[in-house]
């Protein structure tokens, strides 16, 4: 109790909480700014870290990216433009809605669920970090190849239209994925004697360019009126997310779950927490066919998801001192150089820094409601800006950002050239979420199944052999199965009936 009152203590500090209202701050505007993810707020904030002690360091950095990863929705909800890679997966679903004058319900929504997703993954890191660690550590390559599996397989729930297309959509985002340096034997593919293609295409540029450049042409194409949304009221922020709670609480339970149990993965994290939760949101929901047509059920368990995977990342880096994200990469080095080594003697020798980091998890998550209310105010602004004037600046914005991420005119040519796939692609129907699933997923299924059939002598057996990778082949395969036994039942019923 000594050691709690005293965390109580160092966190309830003046310079502390100082602190944590300026790294929200800046959170929120580097995770609005697309290309600038979370992982870059971190990294902006480790050399301020340097000249702070280790609690308001912790605190900078928990408070930042809790902050960053919540504001990438506002311009995916706005504007059409992930601020961050966790926030891809729903920005469609955002941009219906502000099209259809409901921007401040689709924000005000991510925002509440993202609070209940941070608080539900923090109090799972405070009451179940050991078993929760030994169980993500039990993953070794067969079981991530499964589970890269089943979020490919979330292509079909998340295309708005034809599964098929989504299908052909997800093939083009694999194929670019396959682009750079051949995993194991080190050859190049599809370089065409280029370096820059060497390390394959980033994904930041890519996403800027698929979601953003290619609305920008579109916008130019019809002069401005296919983007133009509804303006609407932004008034009413908060207004019925009580109801929303109720109504959507199994979806937030279910991300929360969810996103926790990702983020504990090493090398997952919240960009595939969001994906599989909305994807799930759209397989389980009772009206699937209002989903890509501006719903906010899938808005609730995705942002909840987002939120909940970033507490979860956390929970084997403090435990073994294995990070669960790029996150929790910094972070780590950051503990050290503190002096709180990460691993299970950091619970016994310093407590009250571990109870101190926790508690700022909490104030964070809390503090999240009334900033983000403010940072949604204030971004209202953008839909007052004529068309005119609005798409030179966000073209603006695609070029820095790409350029950010690369430092080179590469990321600026990948923004470009994807912008007008992504455009041609939506012209002919086909959705370029799946695609940018594949491209976030692609390297990670080829490695994961490269090593998986080196370890085993190139034996396939071996995928299922392991019982949790058994498990979650077999969910793969029903997956995929499934729906194929279930139109040959009906073809077959069909067939009998006319006979």
């Amino acid at each position: 109790m000594s050691d709690l009152i005293t965390a109580f203590g160092l966190v309830l500090d003046p310079y502390v909480l100082a602190v944590i209202a300026a790294s929200a701050a800046f959170g929120l505007f580097v995770g609005s700014i697309p290309g600038l993810t979370a992982t870059m707020a971190t990294a902006l904030l480790v050399p301020v870290t340097f000249f702070m002690d280790p609690v308001p360091a912790i605190a900078a950095i928990v408070t930042a990216t809790a902050m960053a990863i919540f504001s990438g929705d506002i311009p995916g909800c706005l504007l059409r433009i992930p601020g961050t890679p966790a926030s891809a997966a729903y920005a469609d679903e955002a941009f219906a809605m502000t099209r259809k004058g409901l921007a401040e319900r689709a924000l005000g929504t991510s925002l509440v669920f993202s609070v209940v997703g941070g608080l539900f993954g923090t109090t799972v890191l405070v009451l179940a970090a050991p078993v929760l660690a030994e169980f993500a550590l039990s993953f070794s390559s067969f079981e991530y190849f499964w589970l890269v599996c089943l979020g490919l397989s979330c292509a079909v729930f998340i295309s708005p239209a034809s599964p098929m297309k989504g299908l052909v959509s997800l093939f083009i985002g694999l194929l670019i994925a396959t682009i750079g340096i051949d995993n194991p034997a080190g050859q190049p593919r599809f370089t065409f004697g280029h370096y820059e293609l060497l390390t394959g295409v980033p994904f930041i540029p890519a996403m800027i360019g698929l979601f953003a450049v290619s609305e920008v042409m579109r916008a130019v194409v019809s002069n401005g009126l296919s983007l133009k949304p509804e303006a609407g009221a932004m008034t009413g922020i908060l207004r019925g997310q009580g109801a929303n709670l109720r109504r959507y609480w199994k979806q937030g339970l279910r991300g929360s779950v969810l996103g926790t149990a990702i983020g504990a993965l090493p090398g997952a994290g919240a960009d595939i927490a969001a994906w599989i939760a909305y994807a799930l949101s759209k397989r389980f929901s009772k009206t699937p066919k209002k989903f890509g047509t501006g719903h906010e059920e899938g808005l609730a368990e995705a942002g909840a998801a987002n939120n909940g995977a970033l507490s979860g990342a956390w929970i084997p880096a403090l435990v073994f001192g294995i990070p669960g994200d790029s996150i929790t990469a910094v972070v780590i080095g950051v503990l050290y150089v503190k002096g709180m080594n990460p691993g299970p003697t950091i619970f016994i020798h310093k407590p009250e820094l571990i109870h101190a980091v926790f508690i700022v998890f909490f104030l964070a998550n809390l503090i999240l409601l009334p900033f983000g209310w403010a940072a949604i105010k204030l971004s209202k602004q953008a839909l007052r800006v004529p068309q005119r004037v609005l798409m030179p600046l966000i073209l603006m914005f695609c070029v820095v950002g790409a350029f950010a991420i690369t430092n080179s005119m590469y990321g600026v040519v990948i923004a470009l050239t994807l912008g007008v796939l992504g455009f041609f692609m939506e012209e002919n129907g086909f959705p370029v979420a799946p695609a940018i699933l594949g491209l976030v997923l692609g390297p990670m299924l080829e490695q994961n199944f490269i090593t998986s059939l080196i370890k085993a002598d190139g034996s396939m057996l071996a995928f299922f052999e392991r019982p949790i990778a058994g498990s979650l082949g077999v969910v793969t395969f029903a997956m995929w199965l499934l729906p194929l036994a279930l139109w040959l039942y009906g073809w077959r019923r069909r067939a009998a009936q006319h006979t």
